[in-house]
């Protein structure tokens, strides 16, 4: 099902949710999972994806107060939520890896930067409003780039896949952007 026709080498964060856990997150127990089986079907198949993100320094004036943020953008579309980072990824946070789920870098350095800004910009504000005049973002791309580990649970009834998507490293479900960015990918294919 998620077969291109080559393994591409990649580095990923280490996902904090193993295939095991994975799957009893998939086949749960509460509302969510119950909706899921009720209105998708069963739970079919369970894969690794891999999503290609780039780290940028944010730089920022809040009040009086400097500020300096590291944020990962993903590379396919920039649509997918920010990750902030509190330091650069570790060696030891980071995984060599071979796989064929691999999503493509679509989005231009240009179109990235205008992701950042504008996703950047919503979460300054949700921290400090009040504080904000004059606001001025100074972005730098750093040279660190991974990839962010997802599983994928993919759910059948009456003929019919339909994909639900799991954070590995922040050990969530995703919302309507990362299904659609993943399901799109995968009608590519």
């Amino acid at each position: 099902m998620l077969v291109n026709d080559r393994q591409a080498r990649l580095l990923s964060l280490r996902p904090n949710v193993t295939q095991k856990e994975a799957f009893q997150a998939f086949r749960g127990r509460g509302l969510d999972a119950l909706y899921w089986r009720a209105f998708r079907g069963s739970l079919q198949r369970l894969a690794p994806a891999y999503v290609p993100f780039r780290l940028y320094r944010v730089e920022y004036e809040l009040g009086r107060i400097h500020n300096s943020r590291t944020f990962g953008l993903d590379q396919v579309n920039g649509i997918l939520d920010l990750f902030e980072f509190p330091s650069l990824p570790r060696t030891e946070q980071l995984v060599a890896l071979e796989s064929r789920n691999v999503l493509p870098v679509r989005i231009t350095s240009e179109q990235a930067a205008a992701a950042l800004r504008e996703k950047a910009l919503r979460t300054i504000f949700q921290k400090g409003f009040f504080q904000v005049r004059n606001l001025a973002l100074r972005i730098e791309p750093l040279t660190q780039e991974f990839c962010m580990p997802y599983w994928l649970g993919f759910y059948g009834k009456d003929g019919t896949l339909r994909c639900r998507v799991m954070d590995a490293v922040r050990r969530r479900m995703e919302g309507p952007k990362a299904v659609s960015l993943f399901e799109t990918w995968l009608i590519e294919q």
